[in-house]
């Protein structure tokens, strides 16, 4: 329920999603095309097992220009077309230095650091609409507050108990998980409309790159273990690293069209999905490293 990741606001500058898309460029050379043949579909199986002659961390990747301003856009074909999707309450062991599924704090441990003064008035409105039925803690954060300052200044969600204020734990009415995320799925509204945005993009990344022109690299892919800084490499288990997380029913980019579309505009993501659908088609991926390790 709970997701961190990292990301920005685009959308101002996409306006022409509508009309013909960019010609795209695959890492192996194929222009709008397939990538090398001779594998079936990222979920593994015995197609996982004829790319043993890749590098073990090998991920297909897409570029294009972005029609409306000097960006260019990168984008990890692997890990978009790949079955991953998040398993708390199903396996999950946590972001501790020792495996923990009992305690059901997924990648909560921690508080959730916020983008910017939008994401930390945005979380403090919804916490203001949350009921006690909905939120475990809420009378801690009614007195409170729902955020703190941390390192350098960021604002990060408060940990009660060891871990953030919004997520009710075991034994709660209702269950544990993120007390936003409930609320919004209570009311038929998105938990990305609620939620930090860290949570709702992870294991979505946006990283943007400005260069001396004033040119800009976005790229977006999947939120490693290295990305959460030192404290990363304590982690006793991560998500993307589990083969257990690669089994869902629909490829990434699919069942997280909203958080891709919020991630990087509707514009840009027009251009993306066609490109998608023909490699997820194909017959020919490039399964994830941590499917291709497990066969």
């Amino acid at each position: 329920m709970s997701r961190h990741g990292h990301g920005k606001d685009h959308d101002k500058h996409s306006k022409n999603g509508a009309g013909k898309g960019p010609e795209m460029t695959s890492s192996n050379g194929a222009n709008g095309g397939v990538g090398a043949s001779g594998a079936s579909g990222g979920g593994g199986g015995n197609g996982a097992k004829r790319w043993h002659l890749s590098p073990a961390d090998a991920h297909e990747w897409v570029s294009f220009e972005d029609p409306s301003e000097a960006r260019t856009w990168r984008f990890d074909v692997t890990f978009l077309l790949s079955h991953w999707e998040c398993i708390y309450g199903n396996g999950c062991q946590g972001v501790l230095t020792a495996p923990a599924p009992e305690l059901a704090q997924g990648c909560c441990s921690y508080g959730a650091h916020m983008t910017g003064d939008e994401d930390v008035a945005r979380v403090k409105a919804a916490a203001k609409t949350l009921t006690d039925d909905q939120w475990q803690f809420a009378e801690q954060g009614r007195r409170g507050g729902v955020a703190r300052r941390g390192t350098a200044g960021v604002s990060v969600t408060r940990l009660v108990e060891d871990a953030c204020i919004f997520l009710n734990r075991p034994g709660f009415p209702g269950g544990p998980g993120c007390a936003l995320h409930r609320a919004a799925l209570e009311r038929g509204e998105k938990p990305m409309d609620l939620k930090p945005d860290v949570c709702w993009q992870l294991p979505l990344r946006r990283e943007d790159t400005v260069h001396p022109d004033h040119s800009v690299t976005s790229v977006v892919g999947e939120w490693d273990r290295v990305h959460w800084g030192q404290g990363g490499e304590e982690f006793a288990w991560w998500c993307t690293e589990a083969p257990e997380a690669f089994r869902g029913s629909t490829p990434v980019w699919r069942q997280m069209q909203d958080e891709l579309c919020a991630m990087v505009g509707p514009a840009v993501f027009a251009l993306l999905a066609p490109y998608l659908e023909v490699r997820e088609a194909s017959g020919a991926l490039l399964p994830h490293p941590t499917v291709r390790q497990r066969e």
